[in-house]
């Protein structure tokens, strides 16, 4: 029998079951609350008729609800999809019609923003604090089952459009696995920030479900924002593993280095890893400064549960890389055309326990990126020695006047400049050389900086034809509901 991860959960939580679980809103609930939370859940659903097969769709924000419903949703034999109620109204209505959930369960401040459309578009709706209970409820039948189906989450790809791609019970447990195995200083008793929405696979799977499946804590906060929360979580529940995107750490040593925050905020983290964006070259050494320890970078995508590669340690991290595979993963690279190449450099096709089998209820979509179990990440990377350097988003590749131009590396020229703190580069439409490279630049605070200025540094250090032709300074930029810059909407400015 294939494994499941309500039996790998709860035979952790039958050992030792007074230890800490969760921190939560200043306090510490154990394994034991945690199962009794679990179990209230699923005798709840249970009694109001959900079953094997059946979806339960979430829109909350991180809570310890979330882990205790996907729980008591699995011991039943049905899925759970946690979506994001800010991707809009159209898109959230898409998805639900596409998954036909059981009912939905939010919180008081969602269901008032969203239970009027939900319930006119036929919807069942209950209501549930971030700690229970659960009350009953009238579900919605459904024309199919998922028994097999752990989790289905909503992902927008690169075109904005909503696609769900569902995880399998096998993908998620070998995930969990192959990240544990990779990260030697993760050990049983850490305490895991849980911090990322977990509407988001990496805040999900490597936040929520892997301390369940490794016998660590995790403190968890409802979102970033306001970004007090997290830090009061950090010292608190003294949280030692951050598993955060890059925007998070660049706010946090930015008011550490501006003493807004406690100097010694990192006192007690041993492992500090981002994911979900690029890292900019400068938080490399503004974290070595103030923390005495790197970030890490790692690299998934939903689709493949999703972590895909992952610096192993400090005394092995090479900067400016994803790391290597985790283990379980072939990969392959092959042109944007989809051709073998013998380069090693190219769009990264991988395969493995963790990757999907393909998109929910989408055979064209699916067969667009699927080939043979094989998944293709439309990322154009290069590997060197094993370690994996993400050049580009193929989507994102700038061609002017017939030479790529990759957004990372006039990227990492930008960020080198001491007036810079973020900058993004996108392709505008040119009548002469079909696109040109502008820079969207966040200056660090109470620096002084021109266009001209700027444009003169890139032309010092780039080809002519990679050098941005635009420049505009921004107070912020775009984010998704992870906090990863929107790189998209950006491009799609310059085009409209």
């Amino acid at each position: 029998m294939s494994v499941r991860l309500e039996k790998v959960i709860d035979a952790r939580l039958a050992e030792n079951v007074d230890a800490n679980c969760f921190w939560w809103d200043g306090g510490w609930g154990s394994k034991a609350n945690f199962s009794k939370l679990a179990d209230a859940c699923e005798t709840t659903l249970r009694a109001s008729g959900f079953g094997e097969g059946q979806r339960l769709a979430v829109l909350m924000t991180n809570c310890p609800m979330i882990s205790a419903l996907s729980l008591a949703v699995w011991r039943l034999g049905g899925t759970i999809s946690l979506l994001n109620v800010k991707s809009g109204m159209p898109s959230l209505i898409g998805t639900l019609e596409l998954i036909e959930p059981f009912v939905v369960v939010t919180s008081d401040a969602i269901r008032e923003e969203t239970g009027a459309v939900l319930q006119e578009k036929g919807f069942h709706c209950v209501t549930c604090g971030p700690v229970g209970p659960l009350p009953e409820m009238k579900g919605r039948s459904s024309s199919f089952k998922t028994p097999d189906t752990a989790v289905i989450f909503a992902t927008s790809g690169t075109t904005g459009l909503p696609k769900a791609v569902p995880l399998s019970h096998g993908n998620i447990h070998d995930n969990c696995l192959a990240v544990h195995e990779a990260l030697r200083a993760l050990a049983p008793g850490d305490v895991i920030l849980n911090v990322l929405p977990n509407f988001h696979s990496f805040g999900y799977t490597v936040t929520t479900i892997l301390p369940l499946t490794m016998d660590a804590s995790q403190a968890i906060v409802p979102g970033f924002l306001p970004p007090h929360q997290t830090v009061r979580a950090i010292v608190e529940s003294r949280a030692n593993v951050l598993f955060v995107v890059p925007t998070i750490f660049a706010y946090l040593l930015g008011a550490m280095d501006r003493g807004s925050v406690p100097a010694d905020l990192f006192a007690n983290v041993k492992l500090m890893i981002t994911g979900g964006d690029r890292l900019g070259t400068n938080m490399h050494e503004l974290a070595a400064r103030l923390t005495g320890k790197d970030i890490m970078e790692g690299y998934g995508l939903t689709e493949t549960s999703p972590v895909v590669a992952v610096n192993r340690s400090y005394e092995e991290h090479r900067p400016g890389t994803v790391g290597p595979f985790l283990r379980g993963y072939e990969w392959r690279l092959r042109t944007e055309k989809g051709e073998k190449t013998d380069k090693n450099e190219g769009v990264l096709w991988v395969r493995g326990p963790s990757v999907a089998e393909g998109y929910f209820r989408a055979p064209e979509t699916t067969a667009e990126r699927f080939d043979d179990g094989w998944f293709n990440t439309g990322d154009y990377v290069r590997i060197e020695d094993g370690y994996i350097k993400i050049l580009d988003r193929v989507t994102d590749i700038i061609i002017v006047g017939g030479f790529n131009v990759y957004p990372q590396e006039v990227e990492l020229v930008l960020h080198a400049h001491p007036a810079v703190q973020t900058a993004i580069v996108v392709g505008m439409p040119h009548p002469v050389n079909g696109e040109v490279a502008k820079a969207f630049i966040q200056k660090k605070e109470g620096a002084q900086v021109t266009e001209l200025e700027i444009v003169k540094y890139c032309k010092e250090q780039l080809a002519h034809f990679k050098v941005p032709r635009k420049v505009e300074f921004v107070d912020d930029f775009p984010l998704s509901g992870t906090g990863k810059i929107l790189r998209r909407v950006l491009r799609e400015r310059e085009r409209q």
